[in-house]
């Protein structure tokens, strides 16, 4: 399926996602750009005198880096354009409140939309051009192929800025057990613009879980985690009293994984490929259910 991409973009995330989905498989299917200043005021009334004159008929709408009250323009744009579908990726807790995406939902009626945060976290939802797009970015896949050392990664899905590529080249030739940590760390490096202030809504910076996708990504080729969260079933309490706090503080559980698994006996369980261990659900147990344990834990595939 050939779909065809109108980019809205402001500022250096979104150039620099721009730079990597028309250089590394999706560049034929941008038939239009359209970049805002970025001294737009963060309260606008009349949103409308923003929508640029000329719009090519499209499927899919991705707008980067746009802040406040800018981001109604796009249900607009998406119904001038013909676009079926809408990507708002996420990498700032400034970038769009929660009421105002409550409003540009409304605003797009039909139009499926999306805000995947960060970027990279980006799945298949079922709508045809959205995957589509993520049949090529969006929450990394690689092929490790190794012995005890890296040998080689084939990227199967990158990121959107690129850090998938990134890391894959700097993992060859580490040892099996250092590449989790090691991908984590080459996020920074790149670096991930993602922004490092604690989400309210996830209780998380949105560049940590940048992090965790590609760790993630990392652990499911190799088969096992270095490290997880790992909950002790007979202190679980989950089957009784319990109001499984850890679900409902789990960063990666509030962006739509699974990383925490309610049981039909009512206990939990933590999947260590994607979990990051960022140890908030071993402070909000109050039973002392979970810990963190640093060992080599296989995946069940």
């Amino acid at each position: 399926m050939k779909i065809r991409i109108f980019i809205l973009s402001c500022g250096e995330y979104g150039s620099r996602i721009i730079n990597n989905i028309a250089n590394k498989g999706l560049g034929s299917s941008i038939i239009g750009l359209h970049e805002f200043p970025d001294d737009l005021p963060e309260f606008i009334d009349d949103f409308e005198e923003y929508i640029p004159k000329e719009l090519p008929e499209c499927d899919l709408i991705l707008s980067l880096d746009l802040y406040g009250d800018i981001n109604m323009v796009i249900p607009a744009i998406a119904r001038k354009t013909g676009a079926k579908s809408i990507i708002v990726p996420i990498h700032d807790p400034a970038q769009i409140p929660p009421g105002l995406q409550r409003e540009i939902e409304e605003a797009a009626g039909d139009v499926t939309i999306v805000f995947p945060k960060p970027f990279c976290s980006l799945k298949p939802t079922g709508d045809e051009v959205i995957d589509e797009f993520v049949k090529y970015f969006g929450k990394p896949e690689v092929e490790i192929d190794s012995d005890e050392r890296i040998k080689s990664v084939k990227i199967l899905r990158d990121a959107p800025c690129g850090a998938a590529g990134y890391v894959a080249e700097n993992l060859e030739g580490l040892n099996v057990e250092d590449a989790e940590m090691e991908a984590g760390n080459k996020i920074h490096n790149y670096p991930c613009l993602a922004s490092m202030k604690t989400d309210p809504m996830i209780g998380d910076t949105i560049l940590h879980l940048a992090g965790y996708k590609i760790k993630e990504a990392v652990k499911e080729s190799l088969g096992f985690a270095e490290a997880s969260a790992v909950v002790d079933e007979e202190s679980c309490m989950g089957d009784t009293e319990c109001d499984h706090n850890c679900i409902d503080v789990c960063p990666n559980v509030k962006i739509g994984d699974d990383t925490i698994i309610l049981k039909d006996n009512g206990k939990v369980v933590i999947d260590p490929a994607s979990c990051g261990c960022c140890e908030i659900c071993v402070r909000e147990c109050p039973y002392g259910a979970i810990e963190i344990v640093d060992e080599e834990i296989p995946l069940n595939k």
